[in-house]
């Protein structure tokens, strides 16, 4: 894997994933296309990290970068999501 796709899909992982799309560049994986292209639109993260799962393993520290990224935004951790939180509260 590129190490420019673990650093761009750490911070932009929607378009990174686009832009490795078009450029021919996706990383290999074992996941069919119907699947990549609704992970992209939904749930990009976690296609990252399958790509990264079927490519470097788990014991990986781009895996667990990535992994604790995705629960801190699955999770709200953010300053968006506080303000949205204290407004309806």
């Amino acid at each position: 894997m590129d190490t420019i796709f673990l650093v761009l899909s750490l911070f932009l992982p929607r378009i990174t994933l686009l832009i490795f799309y078009f450029t021919h560049h996706i990383p290999a994986n074992n996941v069919p296309f119907v699947g990549d292209f609704l992970l992209t639109v939904f749930l990009p993260r976690v296609l990252v990290l399958i790509y990264i799962v079927d490519n470097l393993g788990t014991s990986s520290p781009w895996f667990w970068i990535h992994l604790i990224a995705a629960l801190m935004v699955f999770s709200g951790f953010g300053k968006y999501s506080h303000k949205k939180y204290k407004k309806y509260r």
